[in-house]
């Protein structure tokens, strides 16, 4: 390269370009199915081997086991108390006990010891190949997966609390105490919900063993159901007969209580049938009663013959007398008679005579008889009187009496109801007893076989075709974890939706990663869509910061290794070829890297233009292209921070500003490895931020935008470099299409 110095032509300053507020690429879509497709994608090969490995292993642990055989049988279980109940239930007349409850005890009997011991003495288990190490036994590697399952599954142990044994080799039992273990743990006892039907079922290697182990626990439930019955209803019976010796003897000894009570105290009278005390005293008081009201009646006539003295005649009981109505009418008529014999005969004629006579002889027996009358109201009023009196009299004593035998009586009913309760358990118990002798000559069973176990035909398990399902089901489960796992891990920036939505910046553009070259660049033999990528950037800072004078645009990133050398050689080359003038500054002055990536030489650069121990013309450098010039960094001095934030810094941007220049392209270190980045980004028109897609963390990257921010620079712009097209076709297809990269593949190289 060489070494002269330009002479490009004066040209008059611009003023500085205002930045646009909105962001040159919008807020990516809305996640999208795609999106999600585009994870497994990018970890297919991790996906694809997970899925192999977990179904691989399934189906060999399915292959490789020893087929096992199931038969069922079907028992009814019936509520107990349907025919007779128990001696807790006589006491209390109350239903003992929940169904389910009973029907649940009834399903831990059936996994009891204690059945399974029946059984093993029913089926002579020390002739069973299975059982004496006869049977058939899995192969190194069965037994090898079955430790690994059983190991692998300690977290859900711990979690549910449950005990487990570790896989054994076959079975090989010399102690008969083993047996009713052995046969309890290939027993299952299922409830058919909504019904009290139970299946009893039995795996076994052998199908002849598993019917047959199958029909004895259900017959040997059946039957040991029976026998407890039958046993307690025996126990129930005995105890009802001593229950009711003992009640009698109570009954007897209450009935002779009451009967020497009675003898006693003189209460027979206490009797509904034979309580003259009582029926006296509710007779004395009704003719009490009566005799009281006749007394009222006839003291009130009394009064009124009293009160009318002389004048009797207007009493109305007197009136109402036929002796003095009579005499009353015959007055009338003497009366009559007496006038007639006046009108006739006049008062000396002896007719008329007559008539007077007759007159006074009748008014005389009037007189006698209201004298009469008044004297037997006296009299009648004097003996009801009396015998009020006599009655009330005869009242008291009935009182005394009745309440003397109310007394006995409080007794009496103590006595009476202890009898009659003792009388009404005693009978109770008698009918109890025969009820219970009955049932239990019966010998009915609440419990019986519905269906018994049937020879299978072919093995549950292992079941190859739902073992294959299972396999591919559980692989692709532990697949797609794995595969989102990664990605929800990887926290690392990998798309431009990543930067325009987390980061808030706006975005230039991507650049695909290029293999093998370290800077690769676009004048050299790179993919051509490395190239459009380039000059993609180049249109974008272009309309991002418009105007006709110089632009400074410096590029940064976070961390080494981002590809930040390389972006900035490579937009100042496209901007070159794009026909504008160019001046390249390598400001990375503690690990240059412009001089290597267009291979130059760095003996006189940057930091010796700071420092004063050069001038401009001998530090530029011409390139291949005539509108592209550059100034290293020049040797590494002691002090690169305080050489950028000197006065002859920002002299020299002000200086190129105003210079021959179109775009002047600064590299300067990562931000969050210095600050130079930091101190520099106030000075720029702009700071393109370069991103390296898959290899910069969130973190990393938030920290390290706050940090260019906090200087206040006019615009941050983001570059996504070193994109894998590859492992994120769906991104990339969503901002260039489908077809873009396979057309300018056609191309020839730039």
């Amino acid at each position: 390269m060489s070494t002269e110095t330009p002479q490009p032509p004066a040209r008059e300053a611009a003023p500085a370009p205002v930045a646009t507020p909105a962001p040159l690429a919008p807020a990516g879509p809305d996640p999208h199915l795609f999106d999600r497709l585009s994870v497994l994608y990018k970890y297919r090969w991790a996906t694809i081997a997970v899925f192999a490995l977990v179904a691989g292993w399934v189906m060999v642990d399915s292959y490789t086991r020893i087929p096992a055989y199931r038969a069922t049988a079907r028992v009814l279980i019936e509520d107990p108390n349907a025919d007779i109940t128990t001696p807790t239930e006589i006491a209390r007349s109350v239903q003992v006990g929940d169904p389910e409850m009973y029907l649940q005890t009834q399903l831990r009997i059936m996994k009891g010891r204690d059945l399974a011991q029946r059984v093993v003495d029913k089926l002579d288990m020390a002739r069973v190949p299975e059982f004496n190490g006869q049977g058939p036994k899995p192969t190194q590697l069965a037994v090898g997966i079955a430790l690994i399952k059983y190991y692998a599954a300690w977290p859900y142990r711990i979690i549910t609390s449950t005990q487990g044994e570790a896989p054994k080799t076959p079975l090989d039992i010399t102690d008969n105490s083993a047996y009713p273990d052995a046969l309890v743990a290939r027993l299952g006892v299922t409830q058919i919900r909504g019904s009290q039907l139970v299946d009893m079922s039995f795996d076994s290697a052998d199908p002849q063993f598993a019917a047959r182990a199958a029909n004895a626990f259900a017959e040997e439930y059946v039957t040991h159901n029976l026998a407890l019955k039958v046993e307690t209803l025996e126990k129930s019976a005995t105890w009802l007969t001593g229950e009711v010796e003992k009640q009698g003897k109570l009954v007897q000894e209450s009935e002779l209580k009451l009967a020497e009570y009675k003898e006693k105290q003189d209460a027979g009278a206490l009797d509904s049938s034979q309580n003259i005390v009582v029926a006296r005293l509710t007779s004395s008081n009704e003719a009490a009663t009566k005799a009281k009201l006749d007394r009222i009646q006839k003291e009130g006539l009394w009064r009124q013959i009293e009160a009318a003295g002389q004048d009797v005649e207007s009493i109305t009981s007197v009136l109402n007398n036929p002796n003095i109505q009579n005499l009353r009418s015959s007055i009338s008529v003497l009366q009559a008679d007496k006038a007639r014999a006046t009108e006739r005969y006049g008062e000396r004629h002896p007719e008329y005579q007559k008539a007077v006579t007759a007159l006074a002889n009748a008014q005389d027996q009037l007189q006698q008889e209201i004298r009469k009358a008044r004297q037997n109201a006296k009299s009648d009023f004097e003996a009801a009187q009396q015998q009020e009196r006599e009655l009330v009299a005869q009242l008291n004593e009935s009182k005394v009496a009745a309440t003397a035998l109310g007394r006995k009586g409080v007794d009496y009913a103590v006595l009476l109801r202890e009898a009659e309760s003792n009388r009404q358990i005693y009978t109770q118990l008698q009918t109890r007893e025969k009820e219970l002798r009955v049932v239990a000559n019966s010998r009915t069973n609440n419990v019986r076989v519905v269906d018994r176990a049937q020879v299978p035909g072919e093995p549950f398990s292992p079941n190859h075709r739902r073992d294959w399902a299972y396999a591919v089901a559980l692989g692709l489960a532990l697949g797609l974890g794995v595969a989102f796992g990664i990605d929800y891990l990887d926290d690392t920036v990998k798309t431009p939706d990543d930067i325009t939505r987390r980061l808030k910046l706006k975005f230039l553009g991507l650049v695909p990663i290029v293999s093998g070259e370290r800077h690769p660049l676009i004048s050299g033999p790179v993919p051509h869509d490395f190239g459009e990528a380039y000059r993609s950037i180049r249109t974008a800072l272009a309309s991002q910061l418009p105007g006709g004078g110089a632009r400074v645009i410096a590029v940064a990133s976070s961390q080494p290794l981002e590809g930040k050398t390389t972006t900035a050689v490579n937009i100042a080359m496209a901007l070159a070829v794009g026909g504008a003038r160019v001046l390249l500054i390598d400001a990375d002055m503690r690990r240059p890297s412009v001089h290597k990536a267009l291979r130059m030489t760095n003996d006189r650069g940057l930091s010796q233009l700071l420092a004063g121990q050069a001038r401009m013309r001998e530090v530029v450098q011409r390139t291949h292209d005539p509108n592209l010039l550059t100034i290293t960094a020049g040797r590494t001095p002691a002090n690169p921070s305080e050489l950028l934030a000197s006065d002859r810094m920002r002299a020299l941007l002000t200086g190129l500003e105003t210079g021959p220049f179109d775009w002047i392209i600064i590299d300067t270190p990562p931000v969050l490895a210095v600050t130079d980045a930091v101190i520099l980004a106030p000075l720029v028109h702009a700071v393109t931020f370069v991103i390296g897609a898959e290899m910069t963390r969130w973190r990393l990257a938030e920290r390290a935008v706050e940090t260019l921010l906090s200087s206040n620079p006019r615009q941050v712009l983001a570059v996504l470099n070193k994109v894998n097209f590859g492992r994120n076709k769906y991104y990339y297809s969503r901002y260039y299409g489908h077809q873009y990269k396979n057309y300018y593949a056609e191309s020839p190289a730039a």
